[in-house]
C-alpha cells in the first residue's frame, strides 16, 4: 500500500476509535451457557440498574445510553462478577455457569482491563490456599517479603498491560487498588492467623515497614466502596487496630477478646472518627452490628447497650430497618422465650407451626437447602449420629428454597423420617424470625421454649 494512503488509513481508524470512545453509550452483551435462570442483572454498587432476559439461544444484551466510568457488577442467579465500564465500550462475555468465574471471557472494546481484573481475581483465589496453609506460619520478615513479592509481580503485569494497551487513569488506579489492598489485607490479618497456626503472638514484632501503607489509606474514596479487596481490607484494619487499642479493657484470655460489647463499641468509635464517606461509613457500621449481634451469645442488656450506642452514632444509617429487624430477631431468640410461631408445611401439605412441632418435647431444629448436596449429606450423617446418642431429642429438619418434588425426593433417598421433615414456604419470613444467616444454624428448644437459639449441630450442647 502507498505509504501516504497507509498513514491516512491509520489516521481515519484512530479517529473512528476515538469517536467511539467518546460516545456516551455502552453495549454489554453475551452468552450464558447452562443458565440457572432467565435473567442477567446489572448493578452499580448496590443499586440495580437494569435486567436483560436471555433469548432462545441464551444470549442477552444491555444497551446503556449514558453511564459514569467505573466498576459495576452483573448477577446471574446467585453468581456475580465485576465489570469495568467506560463510555464507548462494546463488551461481549461468554461464561458457563458450571465454572462461572473460570469460564468467563471478555471480548470487544473495553475487554483488556476486564480480563486483567478477572485474571487477578482468579490468581488471588489460587494464592489464597498457599498463603493460608503456608505463609501465615512464617516469621514476620519472611511473610512480609513473600507478600511483597506477590504484590509487586501483579503491579508489573499491570504496568506491562498499560504499555501494550493504554488504560484510562481511572481504570489503572482501580486495578492498582485491587492489587494493593488484597495484599494489605493479608498483612492486617497476619497476626491473628499466625497465632492460630503457631500459638505464637506477634504483637508489634514486625518489620518497621510492615504497615507502611497505613500512612496512605484513603477512607473516603467513593469509587472504592464496593470493591471487595478494599472493603475487606478496611474491615480487617479496623479489627486489628481495635484489638490493639482496647486489648486490656476488653479483657483477653488466651488471646481471645472476652468483652465483645466493649470491643465492638470501640470499632463503632473508630469508624465514626476515621471515615467521612457516608456510604462506606453506613456499610461498616452495618457490618459491626451484624457481627456483634449474630454472635448471639451476649446478654439482652448488653445487646441493648450496643444498639443504643449504634443509634447515637448512626441513627440515620441506610441499613437501619435491616438492623432493627436483626436486633428484634436476636431479642426474640433469647433463652426461655417461645420459639417464633412460624408456619411450615409437612410432606402431606398440611400447615403447622414451629411451636406446635416443639410442644412437649426436646427438639433440635436444623435447616437445609436442596442447592447444597454436600451439606445435606453432612447433616444427615450428623443427625443420624446424634439421634443414636441423644435419644431424648427429636431432630427436625426445615428445608428452604427447594421445589417440592426435589425436597420430597431428597427425603426419600436419604430415608428420613417424614414426620420430622418440613418445608418453609417463605424463606424471608423464616430467616428474619429465626435469624438464619448461617447455613449450619441449629436451634435447641424444650417444650417450645428456646434453650439455645444460636448453635450448630456440631457445637450444640444437648
Amino acid at each position: 500500500m502507498n505509504k501516504n494512503l497507509l498513514y491516512l488509513f491509520l489516521l481515519v481508524v484512530s479517529g473512528c476509535t476515538e469517536g467511539e470512545k467518546k460516545s456516551p453509550s455502552v453495549l454489554f452483551a453475551g452468552e450464558i451457557v447452562n443458565p440457572m435462570n432467565e435473567y442477567v442483572v446489572l448493578f452499580k454498587d448496590d443499586v440495580k440498574l437494569d435486567s436483560a432476559k436471555l433469548d432462545k439461544t441464551n444470549h442477552f444484551s444491555f444497551e446503556l445510553d449514558s453511564i459514569s466510568e467505573g466498576l459495576y457488577h452483573f448477577n446471574h442467579a446467585r453468581e456475580y462478577q465485576y465489570i469495568y465500564l467506560e463510555q464507548g465500550d462494546s463488551i461481549q462475555i461468554r461464561l458457563n455457569t458450571i465454572d462461572f468465574d473460570e469460564s468467563l471471557v471478555f471480548s470487544g472494546s473495553g475487554a483488556d482491563i476486564n480480563n486483567f481484573l478477572l485474571d487477578i481475581f482468579l490468581a488471588n483465589e489460587e494464592e489464597e490456599s498457599l498463603i493460608r496453609s503456608t505463609y501465615f506460619e512464617l516469621k514476620p520478615e519472611e511473610f512480609h517479603q513473600q507478600i511483597e513479592t506477590l504484590r509487586k509481580d501483579k503491579l508489573k503485569a499491570l504496568a506491562q498491560l498499560n504499555v501494550e494497551t493504554p488504560l484510562s487513569i481511572k481504570a489503572k488506579n482501580l486495578a492498582e487498588v485491587s492489587i494493593n489492598y488484597t495484599y494489605y489485607n493479608y498483612k492486617e490479618i497476619y497476626p491473628f492467623e499466625h497465632r492460630n497456626r503457631t500459638g505464637k503472638r506477634i504483637g508489634n514484632k514486625v518489620p518497621s515497614n510492615f504497615y507502611a501503607y497505613r500512612k496512605s489509606i484513603n477512607f473516603n474514596n467513593k469509587n472504592l466502596n464496593y470493591l471487595t479487596p478494599y472493603y475487606n481490607f478496611v474491615k480487617s484494619h479496623l479489627k486489628n487496630i481495635s484489638y490493639n487499642g482496647c486489648e486490656q479493657k476488653c479483657g483477653v484470655v488466651d488471646e481471645t477478646i472476652t468483652n465483645q460489647l466493649h470491643f465492638n463499641r470501640h470499632k463503632l468509635s473508630l469508624i465514626d472518627s476515621l471515615v467521612q464517606e457516608d456510604e462506606l461509613k453506613d456499610n461498616l457500621f452495618r457490618n459491626v452490628a451484624f457481627e456483634y449481634l449474630l454472635r448471639g451469645r451476649d446478654t439482652e442488656q448488653n445487646n441493648e447497650t450496643f444498639i443504643q450506642d449504634f443509634y447515637l452514632r448512626s441513627g440515620n444509617n441506610r441499613h437501619i430497618s435491616e438492623i432493627n429487624e436483626l436486633y428484634e430477631g436476636i431479642t426474640n431468640m433469647q433463652p426461655k422465650k417461645k420459639i417464633p410461631n412460624v408456619m411450615v408445611t409437612d410432606v402431606s401439605g398440611k400447615k403447622v407451626s414451629l411451636q406446635d412441632i416443639a410442644k412437649g418435647k426436646k427438639v433440635a431444629f436444623y435447616f437445609w437447602s436442596g442447592s447444597n448436596q454436600r451439606y445435606f449429606k453432612d447433616v444427615i450423617e450428623r443427625t443420624a449420629f446424634l439421634s443414636a446418642t441423644k435419644e431424648n431429642y427429636t431432630f427436625v429438619g426445615i428445608n428452604y428454597r427447594t421445589d417440592e418434588s426435589t425436597w420430597k425426593g431428597m427425603i426419600a433417598r436419604a430415608k428420613l423420617d417424614t414426620e420430622n421433615q418440613f418445608k418453609a414456604d417463605d424463606f424471608e419470613e423464616l430467616a428474619k424470625a429465626l435469624t438464619i444467616y448461617q447455613r449450619n444454624k441449629c436451634i435447641i428448644t424444650k417444650d417450645a421454649e428456646i434453650v439455645d437459639g444460636f448453635t450448630t449441630l456440631w457445637a450444640a450442647n444437648l
